[in-house]
Parts: structure tokens; sequence; C-alpha cells
């Protein structure tokens, strides 16, 4: 193995990666869906205009091979490369770009990616049908685009993901690309087995020289994480995330624990409230749950120390992470006064829709204790992921248990309770207060950077005041990974999202 490491990357084999949060994709589509799941999956056979550089933790251009900004700073020019084709062989165009992100603005559809797109000038008013398309978008020739913004944004923070992955229209429109789609990855997908696997080959006329490295792809698509760690254990995997049982057994052991990268990532754990209808558009009861729980405990306890205890939505590795605010103290004394002000000075019950797993159902029966002695019956509706986006998405939850994307641009996370986004666009809680959004536009508007981020900040304490969720934690992401694979990058914004393209197996791997 040395020496092969001492060689650099060797061409060949069969990457074995998981799809580890849950039993099924949602689509495979990527602008439909902002799962975990199918964000790690999408890596591979979809590309965005930006990547995120986890060397440099920071987003990086990826499509174009060039970048120019104006001099007011709302717009920027790109030169696409000449060189990017789609699976199907056709070449990548300034019209492909523009007409994927006019779709993901599609008023009907709730795309995920809308709340990045309407950062665009133009992109609201297409939306709401008094334009025809959007202003800020303008093709120059076949390689060559701009984008204008409404305010001062950083685009690489609004395009790196795959819910701006840029598709091709006659694919997306064929009826198949559904069950067979096509994209600019490293790997054309070849098949998908619904709730067990999803696999690629090796794209040759993918426009970064010399990758992929590894000749073909397998994801295994899984929730069981003990399942995932059998599969590890014995080979199968060559890279998967960690439960909290696993991490503290692998932590332990002499040989997995070589293997283990530790991530603070961009994600705040939290059990969400339905805001439009009681006891929850009440802010008094919002903050009665925040008060009435020890943390502490939980996250010693069950979550095994794999977290850092919230202090607000955005988490430690946020640019604008708020290091001097405290979280809320456990103070049942609190909680039961702010019932009472309220008009439940007995409690209440609740029904919290929950997926099977530590960080979901496991939090929320570790709750219940706490809760039961301020008044509270909580109760646990327990569903498949899929489900629960479903019912967050149509309001039908009372209350939910969600992990949420909360970086890298805080701006762009704090939207999520702009009272202005729809639920499937992210506001699952339906915040609605103008003020919030008045500080928000505040700092979009604001070029310069301390300044936005006083702002930023000052909307973060806002939203943990008004506790439109129980601020749970930031997560600790741990990825187990064998000896014989390299390459694999520690990705703040998610995980188990590894940049598929520049991993590589050495001679002692299973997969060669």
């Amino acid at each position: 193995m040395g020496a092969s490491w001492a060689q650099g990357p060797i061409p060949g084999g069969t990457l074995h990666l998981a799809a580890p949060y849950g039993a099924a994709l949602k689509s495979l589509d990527p602008h439909v869906t902002y799962n975990s799941q199918d964000l790690v999956v999408s890596k591979a056979f979809h590309r965005a205009l930006y990547t995120w550089d986890s060397s440099n933790n920071a987003p990086a251009l990826d499509l174009a091979e060039l970048v120019s900004t104006s001099e007011d700073g709302k717009t920027y020019t790109y030169r696409l490369f000449d060189n990017i084709y789609f699976h199907n062989g056709r070449k990548l165009t300034s019209d492909d770009v523009i007409w994927s992100y006019t779709r993901i603005m599609d008023p009907t559809k709730g795309y995920p990616g809308s709340v990045q797109v309407s950062t665009l000038a133009g992109a609201k008013e297409y939306a709401e049908g008094k334009a025809k398309e959007i202003s800020g978008l303008k093709k120059i020739d076949d390689r060559t685009f701009s984008m204008t913004f409404n305010d001062f944004v950083d685009p690489g923070m609004m395009f790196f993901e795959a819910i701006t992955a840029i598709l091709p229209r006659e694919e997306v429109e064929s009826g198949k690309f559904l069950t067979h789609p096509v994209g600019l990855g490293p790997f054309a997908f070849v098949d998908h087995v619904e709730g067990s696997r999803i696999s690629g080959k090796k794209f040759d006329k993918y426009y970064k020289q010399g990758k992929p490295y590894a000749d073909a792809v397998d994801f295994t698509i899984s929730g069981d994480s003990s399942a995932l760690d059998m599969a590890f254990r014995a080979g199968e995997l060559d890279a998967t995330v960690l439960s909290e049982n696993a991490y503290v057994l692998y932590k332990a052991d002499p040989e997995l624990s070589k293997g283990l990268i530790e991530i603070s990532e961009l994600f705040t754990r939290h059990m969400g409230f339905n805001t439009e209808k009681p006891p929850f558009n009440d802010v008094r009861v919002r903050q009665a749950i925040n008060y009435a729980v020890d943390r502490d405990i939980i996250i010693k306890k069950l979550l095994k120390d794999k977290a850092y205890k919230a202090t607000g939505w955005l988490p430690a590795t946020s640019p604008a992470f708020d290091k001097e605010r405290q979280p809320y103290p456990y103070d049942q004394a609190k909680a039961k006064a702010l019932l009472a002000e309220a008009g439940y000075p007995n409690g209440f019950e609740f029904t919290a829709t929950v997926t099977d797993g530590t960080s979901s159902l496991g939090v929320l029966e570790a709750m219940m204790p706490f809760l039961k002695e301020v008044g509270i019956t909580a109760n646990a509706k327990v569903v498949d992921s899929n489900t629960l986006v479903d019912e967050m998405d149509q309001g039908l939850a009372a209350a939910w248990f969600r992990s949420a994307g909360t970086g890298p641009d805080p701006i762009n996370a704090l939207r999520c309770f702009d009272s202005r986004v729809s639920r499937p666009a992210c506001n699952r809680s339906a915040f609605k207060d103008t003020a919030y959004d008045a500080i928000l536009d505040e700092a979009a508007a604001e070029r310069d950077p301390s300044k936005r981020i006083d702002l930023i900040k000052k909307a973060d304490g806002y939203i943990f005041e008004q506790a439109p969720v129980w601020f749970n934690n930031y997560n600790k992401a741990v990825v187990a990974t064998q000896p014989w694979i390299h390459g694999v990058d520690a990705n703040v914004t998610e995980a188990a999202i590894i940049e598929v393209d520049s991993l590589w197996l050495d001679d002692n791997a299973p997969g060669r």
C-alpha cells in the first residue's frame, strides 16, 4: 500500500460508497430534492456552476474557466470551459445554465433551489408571472453569460449544490429523466434498484482531465446504521458516515480509529414547530420547550458526544456564528411560568413526526421525561424520511425532527425563516415576522463585510429568541474510511458528500 500511495492516484476499480440517510432516494432529479441522501448521490452524476472546495473550506468555480465582476459588485460574467459535455454527448452551453435556473424558479414546483435563484434580479417577478424570463440572466454567446443579483452576494455560496445543477433540457423533458438521469458528472448513470443501490460508470468525456480515477461507482442506499457498519467492517464499503454508537466503537478500536475523519458540519439539528397552529403559534410555548429540556444529558448520554450544543440557527463553522451567545439554560421553573402565561398552566399534548433513528425518535424519547415534568405530553409518529419531508412541506406536521443545512452562506440559511419563502423551499415552520425580514434584507444590501456580519448575527439572535424551533445541536459528522481509499475530503456542508472524481483505490482495495 505504501508504494501505491507514493506513486499517486491509480486509475481503475469500483468505488463502494454509502447513501446513508434513508431507505430510499426521494428523486433522481437533483432540482427536486434537498435531502442529504440525494445530494450524496447527485455528486457523482451532476455538476453545478461551483463546487465546494474542502481544502480551502470555500466554494470554487467548477464549470467556468473565468469570472469577472462589475464595478457595482452585482453582476458576474462567466466564461464556460469549452470541453464540458452532458452524458448524452452534447456540449454544455450558456442556454443550459439559463434554462436550468429558470426551471428552478417555476412557482408551481417549489424547488428548494428557488431560494438561491431568487437572489437574481427579476427572479421573483418571473415566479409571480410578471415577466417571461429572469432579467438577471443574460446570454452573451454560447460559452458566456452573466448573472445580476439584487444585492451583494457571493454566487459561489448560492450555486454549488446539486439543487442548482445544470441539466440538459431535452433529457429533462423527454419523460425518461426520472428513471435515467443525464448530467455533467464524472459518472454516467447505469442503474437504480430502488431502496437498495444506484450505480454509474466512468464518463470518458468528463471535462476534468484524467478524472475520475475509478471506472465505476456503486452507492449502497440504506438508513440502517448497523447494516452499514457491518458492510464497512466486511470491506464492502470504502467509506461511510458513522452513527453515535458506531463512533464510540470505532474510536476505541486501534485499527478502525486510524481512518476516522471528524467534521464540524454546517447542519443544525432541531425540532421544528408549525407556527401557524396552536400551541406553537405562541412564542412563549416555543421558548418553554427550549428551557424545559436538559440538552447536556442528551448530547452526552444519547449522542455519545457526537454533537455540539446549539446556540442559534447558524452553526460554529458559519462565518457569522456568534461566539458570545449563550444557549437556552435548563430551567424548568422558567418553562412552567412561560406555559402559564401562554394559557397552558397544565401543559398540553402534541405529536411530533420523526424518523426511526437516534437523532430523531431517540432524541424525542429522551426529551419526553423533561417535557412531562412541565406538563407537556409528547407523542411520536414514526415515518420514513420521504414522508417526513412531505408532511413538513404540506404543513401537516405539528412538530418534527430534522437536521437542516445551515450554511455555508449564512443569509441563505436564515432565509428559511423569511416570511416570503414557502414551506417547500425551506420555511417549514411557516415563521412570519416582517421585522425579521427587514433585518435580513438590510444584511443582504450591506456591502461592508463587518457590518454585514453584525446584521446577520442580529438576525440569528432574533430567531434564537423567537424560537420557531427547539435548538438541539450542531452535528459532529464522522466519516470512516478504509486504508485502501484515498482522496476523501472533509466537507463541512455535508460530510457524506464526497468529491467522487478525486477518489482512488490502491492495490489492496477489494473493488479493484
